[in-house]
């Protein structure tokens, strides 16, 4: 835990960084109990990248492209987040399948926010795959990381109705602003020791906010 009481974060991205952004915003309030002390990037190009540095938030870019296979980059991401006294990963967009080794070195310490009411359309184009299953609830997922993609335990969601006119790009402009409101309501619960790992399941300590649905 760093001097100021709070936990040292890092927020992984691969794009703009919309739940990104949530999250430094939330990190500013002096209560917060976590800081955000780096964000990194797979892609040089990364709009989110600039948005940190905007925000006084350290940047890194450990391009995926210069490695010559999934262990040697995520060997070189595991040295740059230990360099930075990380102690736990929030991936937010982060578009790379992390070696089984990697999520083990971070098992309990990396969590995901993911745009489906999980363990329902893992994966991508989450909105469509709703939209063909007909399904009348939607919305997003943080959960701890495991090795099988889009599956490890569930520490809350946050849900919105489908409606009959709704198309992919609709659900998905109703999802983020449900994403940008839970992840970091999330990560105060992780960071606080109010919501925390045993074994498979989550345990949380916190009455959930309305509209919130935790997994107790």
């Amino acid at each position: 835990m760093a001097a100021t009481g709070k936990m040292r974060v890092a927020i992984l991205i691969s794009g703009r960084g919309s739940n990104m952004v949530a999250l430094l915003e939330a990190a500013r309030d002096p209560a917060y109990p976590a800081e955000i002390v780096l964000v990194l990037s797979n892609r040089p190009d990364a709009a989110g990248l600039a948005r940190a540095a905007e925000a006084g938030i350290p940047t890194r870019i450990i391009d995926h492209t210069a490695f010559p296979d999934r262990a040697s980059f995520d060997a070189a991401l595991d040295a740059e987040l230990r360099a930075a006294s990380v102690e736990l990963v929030c991936l937010a967009g982060f578009m790379r399948i992390l070696t089984p080794e990697f999520v083990a070195g971070w098992a309990g310490r990396m969590i995901n926010i993911h745009p489906s009411l999980l363990p329902l359309f893992k994966g991508t184009h989450t909105h469509r795959q709703a939209l063909e299953a007909g399904v009348r609830l939607h919305g997003c997922t943080v959960h701890f990381v495991v090795p099988e993609l889009d599956a490890g335990p569930i520490v809350a969601q946050a849900a919105i109705p489908v409606r009959q006119d709704d198309d992919p790009d609709s659900l998905a402009d109703r999802v983020i602003v449900q994403e940008r409101r839970l992840y970091p309501a999330v990560l105060a619960l992780v960071a606080g020791g109010r919501a925390r790992l045993e074994g498979e399941r989550v345990v949380i300590t916190e009455q959930a906010p309305e509209g919130v649905l935790f997994s107790l």
